[in-house]
């Protein structure tokens, strides 16, 4: 038997079956109002989100986490973006006395040093506000592509977030790079000038190197890892569910 969480997703996929990513993200802002917020790290999918979302409503919920590690490009994005749609943007910080114990134990640059100290400066960083952020909505907006990374295959463009307990949508699921970029060329969307210099994906600086050419785009993500480690946790993915699934 289904659960009521199951329930409202099969009927959400049911009702926006065929739609376009614009059409979702109307759907959505109908269907949960305030309720619903854009995660973004103003990157070139999170900015052709906002772009959209700014066309189906006068009040998009936009929130981004800043780990007090991000590239100045991506401040820069953030500015750009405010004064082009007139919009707020709702910065989430990480608990200062946590990191000030994480740094003092560990050292500035201790996510280089093993995966347990890279996920957990990226618990403390992102995790805990976005927890935080969540706990007040029914559901929230990702830029996530099947296309990224071999933890992001299944995406689907509706799913509950077994992680942290609301719908997720991604309305750009199934589009292409390629796709991506005409957007973002057709409608001016202000974009992340790092990606004009080898950045396809982009995170906290220390974190994030240029890709080379041929190199998988989120190669220059934790580039010291393997890629099945590239995940923050913010994402689960249906691969580590799976796997979490299995250990049960």
């Amino acid at each position: 038997m289904k659960s009521d969480n199951e329930k409202l997703v099969s009927q959400i996929i049911s009702e926006t079956a065929g739609f376009e990513a614009e059409k979702l993200l109307e759907y959505v802002v109908n269907k949960f109002g305030s309720k619903v917020a854009l995660a973004s790290s103003f990157g070139a999918e999170d900015q052709v989100l906002t772009d959209m979302l700014c066309k189906v409503t006068n009040e998009p919920v936009i929130f981004t986490l800043d780990t007090g590690r991000m590239p100045q490009e991506s401040y820069d994005t953030a500015q750009e973006t405010r004064e082009k749609y007139g919009i707020a943007i709702e910065f989430m910080f990480p608990d200062y006395r946590r990191l000030e114990q994480m740094e003092n134990q560990f050292g500035p640059n201790l996510f280089y040093e093993s995966i347990e100290n890279r996920k957990l400066c990226c618990n403390i960083r992102k995790i805990e506000p976005l927890k935080r952020k969540l706990a007040q909505l029914d559901a929230w907006i990702c830029g996530l592509r099947a296309e990224q990374s071999v933890t992001r295959t299944a995406q689907a463009k509706v799913e509950w977030d077994r992680a942290f307990d609301l719908i997720k949508i991604c309305p750009l699921a199934d589009w292409s790079t390629e796709h991506v970029w005409e957007y973002i060329r057709e409608h001016d969307v202000p974009y992340n000038k790092l990606h004009d210099k080898g950045y396809p994906s982009i995170g906290c600086e220390p974190c994030t190197r240029a890709v080379k050419p041929g190199e998988d785009i989120r190669a220059g993500r934790w580039w010291w890892e393997e890629p099945i480690h590239k995940e923050c946790g913010l994402h689960l993915g249906k691969r580590a569910e799976n796997e979490q699934d299995d250990k049960k």
